[in-house]
């Protein structure tokens, strides 16, 4: 047998604000990584607006720091610690920063809506075991996230229900983007079988579907 050790390696989650990526993520037993933490602050100038509107839009990338989410997972799947932001949503301000460590898990996920994005960024540091996204239906997707968004207060009713009916609409249309981008779209159960097999070295790794 190889005394090589395992290279940790990074199962990114993907999906639509609402399709429970959080709740599976935790019902793996793996550590996680929230990508939310690495959203920019509300008053960063480059944030981009709602086009039709002066709600800035939470659900575009641009809103959100890639290069330092990227940086994170490389730091993580080299050495198993990583310093994060500690983000709080309601006030769009990121309140502090923590370690998170991983020891020697060769397992993590990183979860949160804009990961697909960085799927090919993962692939290319040679950190992939996997990218999923969740998909549902847009009515279900709709209530849970309106109920966990009003329970967590993070935004104004008014804008979480603006927000909420357009992401309804656009809902078929993320999961594309997002499959197009490498992420696998599935339910649930098909996403902890793959991360089963992810956690036992049986590795699947999609191929993104965007020009270099």
């Amino acid at each position: 047998m190889s005394s090589q050790p395992i290279p940790t390696r990074v199962v990114l989650l993907a999906g639509p604000s609402g399709s429970g990526k959080s709740s599976l993520a935790a019902r793996t037993g793996l550590p996680v990584l929230r990508l939310d933490d690495f959203y920019k602050e509300g008053n960063d100038p480059t944030l981009p607006v709602v086009t039709g509107s002066t709600d800035i839009d939470w659900d575009s990338p641009l809103s959100w720091d890639a290069d330092a989410a990227v940086a994170a997972i490389e730091e993580l799947c080299r050495t198993g610690r990583t310093t994060v932001p500690v983000y709080d949503i309601a006030t769009s301000s990121r309140v502090d920063r923590e370690t998170f460590d991983i020891a020697r898990t060769p397992l993590f996920v990183a979860e949160g809506i804009f990961a697909a994005d960085i799927v090919r960024r993962c692939q290319q540091i040679g950190v992939l075991a996997d990218a999923l996204c969740l998909r549902g239906r847009p009515s279900t997707t709709f209530r849970r996230r309106l109920a966990r968004d009003l329970r967590e207060g993070r935004k104004s009713v008014a804008f979480l229900l603006r927000r909420g009916w357009r992401l309804m609409r656009e809902e078929r249309g993320i999961v594309a983007r997002q499959t197009h981008l490498g992420a696998h779209p599935c339910g649930k159960q098909e996403a902890l079988g793959r991360l089963a097999d992810a956690a036992a070295g049986r590795r699947r790794t999609p191929a993104a579907r965007v020009a270099a």
